[in-house]
């Protein structure tokens, strides 16, 4: 799907620098935004967390006010789009990994249509698979949402079977920590569990979320180190982004599984929020 519109540093254009460092080392970070409504959906989360992997990254952050309302002008010209920023260290100005305090973070904005998605992935669920490959542990880098995906690259070829909607990722020490584009809740004796995400994987925002939701209506949840045991005892399994919100899983691995009662709930919760009926501050978002 090519995008409607690409802006690097705010202005039209398809081009940025071969010396790019994202381009060569992936030394960036990017957010994915759904829009709907013309608005662009949990924005201020979304700039919370690109703000804090700059921090961790030693990225220059790009003025929040500025991105923020390029964001929301992209989304008020269509009603239903995906917004995606990217921000890289910029051009090298030397040659080596070495950064050297000199460089001009670049900024790529993109926006994507984005049709209705069948309504059936979100009330029957889906079917999901188990990665052969691990994610390597590093927990300098975990939690934020940076530019290298090879890990998800590789784990995505593994299947080419359209039915099969996503994989789960396990680390390189068999924790549970992810799928290649999703975060992921179980629930076993009727608590709603997530992997901690201290080696690696990205801390989602719909997962912040759906922890936000369970607090506010009295689940209990809680961010676990999970194994295959956990995953092969639990009662009910469902996937988050910022793109699907919460989809339920059907099937793991040829397993049936029940989408059930706090599934829906958490479902139901959220339901005003990914149509774009209410728009919350930061509190109510984020608990």
């Amino acid at each position: 799907m090519s995008p409607e519109l690409v802006l690097i540093n705010g202005r039209a254009s398809a081009e940025v620098s071969a010396l790019d460092r994202g381009l060569h080392f992936g030394d960036g970070l990017f957010e994915t935004i759904g829009c709907v409504e013309g608005a662009p959906r949990f924005l201020e989360l979304h700039l919370e967390r690109l703000a804090s992997g700059c921090a961790r990254l030693g990225l220059a952050s790009p003025e929040s006010g500025a991105l923020e309302a390029e964001v929301r002008r992209l989304a008020r010209e269509s009603p239903r789009s995906i917004i995606k920023v990217l921000l890289t260290r910029g051009a090298a100005v030397a040659r080596g990994y070495a950064p050297t305090g000199a460089e001009q973070p670049t900024r790529i904005t993109l926006r994507y249509a984005w049709p209705e998605e069948d309504p059936s992935f979100a009330h029957e669920g889906v079917r999901v698979r188990v990665a052969r490959g691990r994610l390597g542990e590093n927990p300098a880098l975990a939690g934020i949402k940076h530019c290298n995906r090879l890990e998800q690259v590789l784990a995505r070829a593994e299947w080419t079977d359209p039915t099969i909607a996503e994989a789960l990722l396990y680390s390189s020490s068999g924790a549970l920590i992810s799928g290649t584009m999703s975060n992921v809740f179980l629930v076993r004796d009727g608590t709603l569990c997530t992997p901690r995400l201290d080696r690696c994987g990205v801390a989602g925002i719909m997962r912040r979320v759906v922890l936000a939701a369970a607090a506010q209506a009295g689940f209990a949840a809680e961010e676990r180190t999970l194994g295959s045991g956990d995953l092969a005892a639990a009662e009910e399994l469902f996937l988050t982004n910022a793109l699907m919100g919460v989809r339920p899983v059907r099937e793991l691995e040829g397993r049936a599984l029940s989408v059930g009662a706090v599934t829906r709930a958490v479902q139901e919760r959220l339901a005003p929020l990914l149509r774009g009926a209410s728009r919350p501050s930061r509190e109510r978002s984020d608990g």
